[in-house]
Protein backbone atom coordinates (compact mmCIF):
# COMPACT_ATOMS: atom_id res chain seq x y z
CA UNK A 1 0.00 0.00 0.00
CA UNK A 2 1.52 3.60 -0.46
CA UNK A 3 1.88 5.93 2.42
CA UNK A 4 2.30 9.77 1.95
CA UNK A 5 6.16 10.71 1.86
CA UNK A 6 4.86 14.86 2.31
CA UNK A 7 2.52 16.75 3.68
CA UNK A 8 -0.11 19.42 2.03
CA UNK A 9 1.92 22.92 2.19
CA UNK A 10 4.88 21.16 2.46
CA UNK A 11 7.85 23.18 0.83
CA UNK A 12 9.38 20.57 -2.12
CA UNK A 13 12.06 20.31 -4.58
CA UNK A 14 10.85 19.39 -8.05
CA UNK A 15 13.68 17.02 -9.51
CA UNK A 16 12.70 16.96 -13.05
CA UNK A 17 11.53 20.73 -13.53
CA UNK A 18 14.57 21.92 -10.95
CA UNK A 19 12.18 24.68 -8.87
CA UNK A 20 11.03 25.09 -5.46
CA UNK A 21 6.86 24.45 -4.77
CA UNK A 22 4.74 23.78 -2.36
CA UNK A 23 2.14 20.66 -2.24
CA UNK A 24 -1.20 21.87 -3.02
CA UNK A 25 -3.42 18.87 -2.97
CA UNK A 26 -2.18 15.13 -2.18
CA UNK A 27 -4.31 12.86 -4.33
CA UNK A 28 -4.43 9.54 -3.23
CA UNK A 29 -5.49 6.79 -5.75
CA UNK A 30 -8.11 4.03 -4.67
CA UNK A 31 -8.58 0.31 -5.85
CA UNK A 32 -11.59 -1.62 -5.18
CA UNK A 33 -11.23 -4.19 -2.50
CA UNK A 34 -8.47 -2.07 -0.88
CA UNK A 35 -8.22 -0.36 2.75
CA UNK A 36 -5.79 2.04 1.94
CA UNK A 37 -4.50 3.68 -1.59
CA UNK A 38 -2.44 2.05 -4.25
CA UNK A 39 -0.68 4.72 -5.20
CA UNK A 40 0.06 8.68 -3.71
CA UNK A 41 0.52 11.63 -6.25
CA UNK A 42 0.99 14.71 -5.47
CA UNK A 43 -0.07 18.33 -7.04
CA UNK A 44 2.30 21.27 -7.04
CA UNK A 45 0.86 23.35 -9.57
CA UNK A 46 2.85 22.35 -12.31
CA UNK A 47 0.12 21.48 -14.50
CA UNK A 48 0.79 17.55 -13.91
CA UNK A 49 0.84 15.05 -11.17
CA UNK A 50 4.11 14.11 -9.04
CA UNK A 51 5.26 10.97 -7.60
CA UNK A 52 7.09 10.76 -4.69
CA UNK A 53 10.41 9.87 -5.84
CA UNK A 54 10.49 13.17 -8.49
CA UNK A 55 10.37 15.09 -5.32
CA UNK A 56 12.55 16.08 -2.56
CA UNK A 57 11.79 17.74 0.80
CA UNK A 58 13.34 20.77 2.24
CA UNK A 59 16.11 20.70 4.52
CA UNK A 60 17.10 23.09 7.55
CA UNK A 61 19.80 24.65 8.21
CA UNK A 62 21.86 21.66 9.82
CA UNK A 63 21.34 19.97 6.69
CA UNK A 64 18.92 17.55 7.65
CA UNK A 65 15.42 16.69 6.14
CA UNK A 66 12.70 18.59 7.90
CA UNK A 67 10.65 15.27 7.46
CA UNK A 68 13.30 13.84 9.87
CA UNK A 69 13.43 16.61 12.38
CA UNK A 70 10.15 15.91 14.31
CA UNK A 71 8.06 17.74 11.28
CA UNK A 72 7.02 15.04 9.46
CA UNK A 73 3.41 15.10 11.06
CA UNK A 74 0.57 15.03 8.40
CA UNK A 75 -2.88 14.60 7.83
CA UNK A 76 -3.53 11.27 5.58
CA UNK A 77 -6.79 10.35 4.17
CA UNK A 78 -8.20 6.76 5.57
CA UNK A 79 -11.64 5.10 3.48
CA UNK A 80 -14.27 5.89 5.43
CA UNK A 81 -15.97 1.90 5.85
CA UNK A 82 -19.43 2.39 7.57
CA UNK A 83 -20.60 5.31 4.71
CA UNK A 84 -20.38 5.43 1.10
CA UNK A 85 -19.57 8.62 -0.55
CA UNK A 86 -23.29 9.13 -1.62
CA UNK A 87 -24.24 8.53 2.10
CA UNK A 88 -21.90 11.21 3.68
CA UNK A 89 -21.77 13.62 1.04
CA UNK A 90 -21.85 16.51 3.31
CA UNK A 91 -18.54 15.76 4.25
CA UNK A 92 -15.51 17.81 2.66
CA UNK A 93 -14.11 14.78 1.15
CA UNK A 94 -17.19 12.57 0.72
CA UNK A 95 -16.06 8.96 1.77
CA UNK A 96 -12.77 9.63 4.12
CA UNK A 97 -11.30 11.12 6.68
CA UNK A 98 -8.67 12.67 7.87
CA UNK A 99 -5.49 10.95 10.29
CA UNK A 100 -3.07 12.54 11.85
CA UNK A 101 -0.01 10.44 11.94
CA UNK A 102 2.87 11.27 13.84
CA UNK A 103 5.57 8.53 12.96
CA UNK A 104 7.89 8.42 9.92
CA UNK A 105 6.42 4.91 9.01
CA UNK A 106 2.99 6.26 9.26
CA UNK A 107 2.05 4.56 12.94
CA UNK A 108 0.50 6.37 15.81
CA UNK A 109 -0.91 9.42 16.16
CA UNK A 110 -4.56 11.21 16.02
CA UNK A 111 -7.51 9.40 14.55
CA UNK A 112 -11.64 10.45 14.72
CA UNK A 113 -14.46 8.32 15.79
CA UNK A 114 -16.82 7.64 12.24
CA UNK A 115 -19.92 8.99 14.68
CA UNK A 116 -17.92 12.24 15.92
CA UNK A 117 -16.59 12.45 12.40
CA UNK A 118 -20.19 12.76 11.14
CA UNK A 119 -21.38 14.73 13.64
CA UNK A 120 -19.10 17.93 12.72
CA UNK A 121 -17.21 16.82 9.97
CA UNK A 122 -15.66 20.53 8.89
CA UNK A 123 -14.59 20.73 12.72
CA UNK A 124 -12.79 17.63 12.83
CA UNK A 125 -10.64 18.28 9.71
CA UNK A 126 -9.93 21.94 11.58
CA UNK A 127 -8.79 20.07 14.21
CA UNK A 128 -6.75 17.65 12.35
CA UNK A 129 -5.09 20.31 10.55
CA UNK A 130 -4.09 21.91 14.18
CA UNK A 131 -2.57 19.12 15.17
CA UNK A 132 -0.30 17.91 12.34
CA UNK A 133 1.00 21.70 12.22
CA UNK A 134 1.45 21.23 16.36
CA UNK A 135 5.50 20.58 15.82
CA UNK A 136 5.86 23.74 13.47
CA UNK A 137 4.00 26.06 15.94
CA UNK A 138 6.09 24.76 19.16
CA UNK A 139 9.30 25.95 16.75
CA UNK A 140 7.65 29.20 16.54
CA UNK A 141 7.35 29.64 19.69
CA UNK A 142 10.57 28.40 20.77
CA UNK A 143 12.02 30.93 18.53
CA UNK A 144 10.21 33.65 19.96
CA UNK A 145 11.66 32.70 23.09
CA UNK A 146 14.68 32.74 22.08
CA UNK A 147 14.79 35.95 20.17
CA UNK A 148 13.27 37.55 23.08
CA UNK A 149 15.57 36.22 25.73
CA UNK A 150 18.67 37.48 24.02
CA UNK A 151 17.88 41.29 23.81
CA UNK A 152 14.86 41.43 26.64
CA UNK A 153 15.31 44.65 27.82
CA UNK A 154 15.27 45.96 23.92
CA UNK A 155 12.10 44.02 23.13
CA UNK A 156 8.85 45.79 22.90
CA UNK A 157 6.46 44.88 26.01
CA UNK A 158 3.85 43.14 24.13
CA UNK A 159 6.62 41.20 22.26
CA UNK A 160 7.72 40.31 25.91
CA UNK A 161 4.21 39.16 27.01
CA UNK A 162 4.28 37.05 23.95
CA UNK A 163 7.17 35.30 24.96
CA UNK A 164 5.87 34.30 28.32
CA UNK A 165 2.46 33.02 26.96
CA UNK A 166 4.93 30.95 24.72
CA UNK A 167 6.99 29.90 26.93
CA UNK A 168 4.45 29.19 29.50
CA UNK A 169 2.39 26.69 26.71
CA UNK A 170 6.12 24.92 25.85
CA UNK A 171 6.27 24.34 29.40
CA UNK A 172 2.60 22.69 29.52
CA UNK A 173 3.91 20.55 26.59
CA UNK A 174 6.87 19.62 28.12
CA UNK A 175 4.77 17.82 31.18
CA UNK A 176 7.46 18.50 33.83
CA UNK A 177 5.66 16.45 36.44
CA UNK A 178 7.55 18.85 39.33
CA UNK A 179 5.41 22.21 38.32
CA UNK A 180 2.33 22.62 39.25
CA UNK A 181 0.03 25.24 36.63
CA UNK A 182 0.63 28.33 38.50
CA UNK A 183 4.31 27.64 38.29
CA UNK A 184 3.73 26.43 34.49
CA UNK A 185 3.79 30.51 34.01
CA UNK A 186 6.78 31.35 35.44
CA UNK A 187 9.02 28.66 35.03
CA UNK A 188 12.65 29.41 33.13
CA UNK A 189 11.96 32.85 32.41
CA UNK A 190 15.07 34.21 33.41
CA UNK A 191 15.56 37.38 31.52
CA UNK A 192 11.88 36.94 30.28
CA UNK A 193 10.72 38.07 33.75
CA UNK A 194 13.33 40.64 34.00
CA UNK A 195 11.92 42.48 30.99
CA UNK A 196 9.10 43.67 32.87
Amino acid sequence: MAKAQFAKNQRVWVESVGAWSVIERIVPVWAKGFDEPVRITYDVGFGREFLGHELLAETDASGSLLAESGSNWRVLRAKNKWQSPEDCSHHPYPGTFPVVVTDAEDWGGWRVPAAEYDRAPAGMEQQARLIAQAPALLKLAQMLVQTVKEAPYDAPPALVALAREANRVMTVVAGDPHQGPSSAATADEGPLRQAV
